[in-house]
């Protein structure tokens, strides 16, 4: 692939898996790098009809886990990011909203 390479971040959610299906059917010289942790909202069936494309790729992960963003970026050489992971629902933010966004990620999206 000669074009960007982007990091979707929650990318097997309701709106995550549709943005993921938008970027890899409208710009196939990007690749797109799906993570997602798989959690209550994750869901991979989501992604079936794109799966298998050429410039797709699912990665398993939690974007709390700095070494993982870290070595995607490194690995990946990643161009810019859609952040879309989050726990979304209100009760679980008031609990423990650092869950809701890791400041790493910020971080690294500005390098």
């Amino acid at each position: 692939m000669s074009g960007r390479k982007i990091l979707i971040t929650g990318g097997a959610g309701f709106i995550g898996s549709h943005v993921v299906r938008l970027f890899v059917n409208k710009y196939p010289n990007y690749s797109i790098y799906n993570l997602d942790k798989l959690t209550y909202a994750g869901n991979l069936e989501n992604l079936k009809d794109i799966e298998s494309k050429p410039n797709y790729k699912f990665i398993k992960g939690d974007i709390l886990d700095i070494e993982k963003i870290n070595s995607i970026f490194a690995e990946y050489k990643i161009d810019g990011v859609v952040h879309l992971a989050a726990e979304s629902h209100v009760d679980r933010s008031l609990h423990n909203p650092l869950n809701l966004l890791s400041p790493m990620l910020l971080v690294r999206l500005i390098y």
